[in-house]
């Protein structure tokens, strides 16, 4: 774990006390052993799991900041990430989890469970129907979501759930640009406008990494997002 917290501190400014590092290596042991029985993710050693896991959800701290999120809710979870390593950096923070596949969010309330996180919501069920329910919309800081969807898509599952003042954060690879710059008539017609693109490197990892980031400008439509599965049938 020394170099998880040498890199969080070097790359993010992240400075992980005793029972952070406890919690990280907790989540780290259980997610290694449920996933001898489920396929949870296809990271499985550890060095993959401080890295493309642990140390990736870090890199959303360069979107918000010395201000991060009261309320965020994280959209295709998995196994967690990166909505229960931020949970872990910032105890007071509301999160919610969205995540479609059974087993995955199982797992995601076995670790909220094991290690004692207040104010998380586990929500099994898909970005579009979050996205329509009332206690949801337009109710978040920040929406996030990680190797997801394609922009204009991903666009139409998170910013209906981002409150007018509050920003979407898309994770990316390499991709990240292009896809921005072609999902800005999307994000426009949502109430979005794309504010900045962030890159980042991740050690060890030779593809480039993107925080795309979008502000809510306006109030969506209520017809978005459209049903289940239409948004990555006919994108916006």
């Amino acid at each position: 774990m020394e170099k998880l917290i040498h890199d969080a501190r070097e790359l993010f400014n992240v400075h992980l006390v005793g029972r952070q590092v406890l919690a990280l290596s907790t989540y780290e042991k259980e997610l290694m052993s449920w996933n001898q029985k489920f396929n949870l993710t296809a990271i499985r050693d550890v060095e993959g799991i401080r890295v493309k896991h642990f140390l990736d959800s870090f890199s959303c701290v360069l979107a918000w900041k010395a201000n991060p999120p009261t309320r965020l809710i994280d959209v295709g979870t998995g196994a967690g990430f990166p909505g229960i390593p931020l949970k872990i950096l910032y105890p007071s923070m509301q999160v919610t989890l969205v995540e479609s596949v059974g087993k995955k969010a199982m797992f995601c309330q076995h670790i909220v469970e094991l290690l004692k996180l207040d104010g998380v919501d586990v929500v099994n069920s898909r970005a579009e129907t979050v996205g329509q329910d009332a206690r949801h919309r337009e109710n978040y800081d920040w929406a996030v979501a990680r190797a997801v969807a394609n922009l204009n898509v991903l666009s139409e599952y998170l910013l209906p759930l981002v409150k007018v003042g509050g920003t979407m954060l898309a994770q990316k690879g390499e991709s990240g640009p292009a896809e921005a710059q072609a999902a800005e008539k999307a994000m426009k017609l949502l109430g979005g406008k794309l504010q900045q693109l962030i890159p980042l490197n991740l050690p060890g990892v030779a593809e480039d990494r993107y925080l795309v980031l979008v502000d809510k400008l306006h109030a969506t439509p209520p017809k978005y997002p459209r049903h289940a599965g239409h948004p990555a049938k006919e994108p916006l």
